[in-house]
């Protein structure tokens, strides 16, 4: 097994990552409707472009926000992910310990959520002239990231995925922790990592670039997939 980093960058990975997803009969046919890559930002987007591309699919984001306890943002009590084009309303997850009770209890944890409600309008408007999602119902659904470390964003998106009717579910990303991986095998149909390593890190630690992607990068990628659709 090489020595990490295994990538170049970010698109890259993508590059690599839709080869073994094409290999594994996610491309698009001509009798199917196409697949739906749905990239968490903002470290996501550029991999899931290159997926996307790769396979005829149709690229899209997923907004999904973490609920911080009170008075310690950092730790995270649950996440809410944004409804799609259906109708099919936001997706809370909260987590099972004394925390997220007490901030449920509280009330806390509704009002966090209703900021983060928010956020996820606010980032809808920037990224997509405050459209949703695009529908999931009967679609097949990949979720992709650059890295998975503690899973709990990528099962969050896994979940609402499921929740909002997609036929299938697929999670997908260049570099998962055992962990990680493990944490998402029921929320999701397959599960597709190209490295999955014993000692983990971080996921920065896989990639010889990993500077921040920007919203601009978003928005220009998002630009050209769905101009590459239309075209």
């Amino acid at each position: 097994m090489p020595l990490p980093p295994y990538f170049a960058d970010r698109r890259d990975a993508g590059v690599q990552l839709a080869r073994r997803l094409s290999e594994l009969g996610y491309a698009k046919r001509e009798e199917n409707q196409p697949p739906l890559v749905l990239a968490l930002p903002r470290g996501g987007v550029p991999v899931a472009f290159e997926v996307a591309r790769a396979l005829g699919a149709t690229l899209d984001i997923l907004l999904v926000r973490k609920i911080g306890a009170p008075g310690y943002p950092e730790l995270a009590l649950g996440a809410v992910v944004e409804g799609d084009a259906t109708g099919s309303p936001p997706h809370t997850v909260a987590n099972d310990d004394a925390w997220t009770r007490r901030a449920v209890d509280s009330g806390a944890f509704e009002l966090e959520r209703g900021r983060q409600l928010g956020e996820i309008a606010r980032r809808q408007q920037r990224y997509r002239g405050g459209a949703p999602v695009a529908a999931m119902r009967d679609r097949v659904v990949i979720m992709v990231d650059d890295g998975v470390a503690t899973g709990a964003t990528m099962r969050a998106a896994l979940e609402s995925a499921r929740h909002a009717g997609a036929a299938r579910v697929i999670a997908a990303v260049p570099v998962a922790s055992v962990e990680g991986l493990a944490s998402l095998r029921d929320a999701a149909d397959e599960c597709v990592s190209l490295w999955v390593p014993d000692d983990f890190g971080a996921v920065g630690a896989y990639y010889a670039d990993f500077d921040q992607t920007t919203d601009e990068e978003v928005m220009a990628l998002l630009r050209e997939a769905g101009n590459a659709q239309r075209g």
